[in-house]
């Protein structure tokens, strides 16, 4: 997840006004009968979607609000409000912020552990499922995944698989993104926008003035800061809400199987390219160290690049989630001494051992936002103490794969517990390598540097 403190001057809404200024950006479809609002903690919904709920009420569709947690750790060191206390004022405040738009708005309370969603996304998903049962022409709105909060992504995450399941439309509002990030963070293809008039800026406005344990100090004690600083609430004064577009869902094995079998042994020409030559050969010179004693390849495709691995790996895993490629594979490599094939649908079916070098080359964009976060959690937790992951991604849109290499190597970059040790981008491709915490460059690890 991204680092940072509520407590910074964050990005100035001047930097975001200039990165909107000369964009079109499409409109969100309004033409759905019931608005429902997934919220992690009270006061999401109404930073991220009060217009959205006020535009839909006003034309007589229903919105439902479900908050799954009553923010009841924004303040945890507070010498003033103890939790259940501040769960309270917390509730109080987002009826009073749903009242000033509308008193025909439904809220839900799940009541669940602020910061432990991860352990309660069943009670998530049977209150969502439960509103969209027997419901026509819905549309769901939540946290945006890649906000950098760690209930924000369940939220989204969860929303994802039930709305996906039950071909529902739905879309994700950043929160925190306005704070840490800059334009060059956005997704810019993926945002559409609900436009708001003069008369709805200062209705959302006042109803999120009702949040006042977030926008003003619980009190003068340490511990009792304000959440919300007057810098951050002015990305929420726009005359516009941003809703994010989810990419499309992961690429099964079936478009694998197919596309092998209408272009053949070499669909990418990886044997016959320059274009593809060279980025090994790049990708094997960013390499840190010279040998490694176990290597994960993640999406091997026909073992060009494993072939090259092989050479300074004492043992290679190679998964592909298609039997075509590793057929070809398989007839490349032959019996070679250290080199392992096998077939798993990542990151669903994950390998049990560990490795000090892990390769994800040309392999995320395939992947949701969702499965691209489980697999990066997945690298982590696979990396022996000391070990790299080398990343590399083709740059240009691909319509059918459901992110870009760019999205890609943005998770890369928000997720915790990774340091960047290169980084090689181009107008075609990104290549960047992580360590764990702790990793040190090639000089300092060659003691050339202290």
């Amino acid at each position: 997840m991204v680092s940072f403190s509520h407590r910074d001057p964050g990005t100035d809404e001047a930097v975001w006004r200039e990165g909107f200024a000369g964009r079109t950006l499409p409109a969100v479809d309004e033409t759905f009968e019931h608005l429902i609002v997934v919220a992690a903690h009270p006061d999401d919904e109404t930073l991220g979607a009060a217009g959205l709920m006020a535009r839909t009420v006003r034309r007589g569709a229903k919105v439902t609000v479900l908050i799954a947690t009553d923010g009841e750790g924004s303040h945890p060191d507070s010498p003033s409000h103890a939790p259940a206390q501040l769960a309270a004022v917390r509730r109080r405040e987002v009826a009073d912020a749903l009242d000033q738009l509308s008193t025909a708005i439904d809220v839900e309370f799940l009541g669940l552990p602020d910061g432990g969603t991860d352990d309660h996304r069943g009670a998530i998903e049977s209150a969502l499922r439960a509103l969209l049962q027997g419901e026509s022409a819905c549309f769901v709105v939540a946290p945006w995944a890649g906000d950098g909060h760690r209930d924000h992504r369940v939220a989204a995450e969860v929303t994802a698989e039930v709305c996906s399941a039950l071909d529902i439309p739905w879309r994700e509002y950043p929160i925190w993104l306005w704070h840490w990030g800059s334009p060059d963070d956005a997704p810019w293809n993926d945002l559409e926008i609900v436009a708001l008039d003069e008369a709805t800026v200062g209705l959302k406005h006042a109803a999120t003035q009702h949040h006042r344990s977030q926008i003003a100090p619980l009190s003068a004690a340490p511990g009792d800061e304000v959440m919300l600083h007057e810098g951050m609430q002015a990305h929420f004064d726009r005359p516009f809400e941003v809703f994010i577009r989810p990419a499309g869902r992961s690429l099964a094995e079936t478009f694998f199987e197919d596309f092998y079998r209408r272009n053949g042994d070499d669909p990418w020409g990886f044997e016959t390219r320059w274009y593809e030559e060279r980025k090994r050969s790049i990708a094997l010179a960013s390499l840190p160290r010279a040998r490694y004693s176990s290597a994960l390849e993640l999406g091997c495709s026909t073992g060009v690049l494993t072939e090259s691995l092989a050479d300074r790996c004492d043992a290679v895993l190679a998964i592909d989630i298609a039997d075509a490629p590793l057929e070809i594979a398989r007839r490349r490599l032959g019996d070679r001494e250290g080199v392992r094939l096998e077939r798993l649908a990542l990151p669903g079916e994950w390998p049990a051992d560990t490795f000090d070098l892990v390769v994800l080359s040309e392999v995320g964009y395939y992947w949701d936002a969702a499965d691209l976060t489980t697999a990066i959690d997945r690298i982590r937790r696979a990396m022996d103490a000391g070990g790299h992951l080398i990343a590399c991604h083709w740059r240009h849109p691909v319509t059918e794969y459901p992110q870009s290499g760019d999205d890609v190597h943005a998770a890369l970059r928000a997720a915790a517990g990774f340091v960047r040790l290169v980084l090689h981008e181009e107008e075609d491709f990104v290549l960047e390598v992580y360590g764990l915490d702790g990793a040190r460059s090639v000089a300092a690890e060659t003691r050339l540097v202290p």
